[in-house]
C-alpha cells in the first residue's frame, strides 16, 4: 500500500513542512510572486533577525502559571489539519475573475503569505540557535503554526498558476535587525492586529456570505486564533521584564503603535477592488480593527492611542493620500514631486504620534480569550 502523502497541514515540525513545501515549487510559475515577496519597503512584510542570545536568557517563572497553561494549549494543537483544502474549498474562477481584484487579490495573498513565513523564519531560527527550554519550545511551537498557514496560502495561490518561493525568500531577502524589545512590541501588535483584521473579515463574511467571492475566508477564524496566541505568547515574554512598558519604552510602544496603525490604513487603501467586493468600506474595516486591537493591548500596554480624535482621521487621509503621491512621482521620476510626498507623509505621521496616548491601568492577569 501506498504511504499517503504529507500535508503541511499535518506536520508538526516547520523544518519538515518547509522542505515538503520546497519540493512543491516546480510545479508552479513562482517568479512573479516571488519578485514582489522579495520589496523591501515601509509598506510590505519584512524579516527580522535579533540578538537570540539576549531572548534565550529570559526567565518565564515569574509568570510560569499563565505560561504552562498557553504552552499547554498549543501543544495540544487544536488546529493540526484544519489548514487544507476540503468539500468547503469551493471552485474559484480565477479566468473570469475581474482582472483588478485577481490583481490585488493576489497581491494580498502573496503579501499575508510573506508575512507568515517572516514568522516562521524568525522563530524557528530562535528555536534552533536557544538552549533555554521554555523560549524553544514555545518559538518551535509558533514556527509550527506559521510554516502552516504560510502553506495553505501557497496552496490558494498554486490554483492562479503562482506561488511565492520561501526556499528563495530564506536565503534572498533583506534581513532587518531589531533589538529584541522592538520585536516584542512589532511582533506582538502584527499578531494581535492580525487576529483583529481575519476575525472582522471573518464575521462580516459570516453575516454576508454573498461577498464570500474566495473561499480562504472559510479558514480565517482557526486561522485568527493561531495569531491571537502567538500574541499572547509576546504579551508574556514582556511581562517577564516590566520595564519593557514603563518610562521611555511607553514612547516606543506608542510608536510603534501609530506605525503599525498607519501602516495598516495606507496598505489597505491601495486594495479598493479587494475591499469592494468585500463589501467592506475600508475606514469603517481600519476603525473595526483599531478598536478591537486597542482594546486587546490594553492587557499589557499601558496606553492606547486616541483613534477617535479629531486630528486621527485626517491625519489618516493625509498619509494615504501623500503615498499614493509618492507611487506616481517614483514610477514616473520627478524627484522633486518624490520629495514633496515624502515630507506631507511624515508630517502626517509627527501629527498622528503627537496625539496625546490614552492611559490605563494593566490588569494583574495577562490571558485572555479571543472574543470577537
Amino acid at each position: 500500500m501506498n504511504k499517503p502523502i504529507k500535508h503541511t497541514a499535518d506536520i508538526t515540525d516547520a523544518e519538515e513542512s518547509l522542505k515538503l513545501q520546497e519540493s512543491q515549487q516546480t510545479v508552479v510559475d513562482s517568479t512573479a510572486a516571488t519578485e514582489v515577496a522579495m520589496q523591501n519597503t515601509l509598506l510590505t512584510p519584512r524579516f527580522y533577525t535579533t540578538d537570540f542570545d539576549e531572548m534565550d536568557a529570559i526567565d518565564v517563572s515569574p509568570i510560569r502559571e499563565e505560561w504552562d497553561q498557553l504552552i499547554a494549549q498549543m501543544v495540544a494543537d487544536p488546529n493540526k489539519g484544519h489548514f487544507k483544502k476540503n468539500d468547503d474549498w469551493d471552485t474559484v474562477d480565477w479566468e473570469n475573475m475581474d482582472p483588478e481584484l485577481k490583481k490585488e487579490f493576489i497581491d494580498f495573498l502573496i503579501s499575508s503569505c510573506t508575512a507568515e513565513f517572516s514568522g516562521c523564519v524568525l522563530y524557528k531560527e530562535m528555536k534552533r540557535r536557544g538552549n533555554n527550554k521554555d523560549i524553544t519550545q514555545l518559538f518551535q511551537l509558533m514556527a509550527r503554526d506559521e510554516a502552516r498557514h504560510a502553506g495553505f496560502i501557497n496552496d490558494a495561490l498554486r490554483e492562479a498558476g503562482v506561488a511565492v518561493n520561501l526556499g528563495f525568500l530564506t536565503q534572498k531577502k533583506k534581513y532587518t535587525y531589531f533589538r529584541p524589545k522592538f520585536i516584542y512590541y512589532a511582533t506582538y501588535l502584527s499578531e494581535k492586529i492580525g487576529y483583529a483584521r481575519y476575525i472582522t473579515i471573518f464575521r462580516h463574511l459570516e453575516a454576508h456570505p454573498e461577498h464570500r467571492f474566495h473561499p480562504i475566508f472559510k479558514w480565517f477564524e482557526e486561522w485568527c486564533n493561531d495569531e491571537f496566541s502567538h500574541g499572547e505568547a509576546f504579551a508574556l515574554l514582556m511581562k517577564t521584564d516590566p520595564k519593557l512598558t514603563r518610562g521611555t519604552n511607553v514612547l516606543w510602544i506608542k510608536f510603534f503603535l501609530t506605525a503599525v496603525y498607519s501602516t495598516m490604513y495606507v496598505r489597505d487603501h491601495q486594495r479598493p477592488a479587494f475591499h469592494k467586493a468585500l463589501g467592506v468600506d475600508p475606514d469603517w474595516y481600519a476603525h473595526e480593527v483599531f478598536t478591537k486591537t486597542s482594546k486587546l493591548t490594553e492587557q499589557i500596554f499601558p496606553i492606547t492611542l486616541d483613534i477617535e480624535h479629531p486630528r486621527w482621521q485626517r491625519q489618516l487621509e493625509k498619509m494615504q493620500k501623500a503615498n499614493a503621491d509618492l507611487a506616481v512621482a517614483t514610477k514616473e521620476g520627478r524627484f522633486f514631486a518624490k520629495l514633496g510626498a515624502q515630507a506631507r507623509a511624515v508630517s502626517a505621521f509627527v501629527a498622528l504620534i503627537t496625539i496625546p496616548a490614552k492611559k490605563h491601568a494593566v490588569p494583574a492577569v495577562t490571558r485572555l480569550e479571543p472574543a470577537y
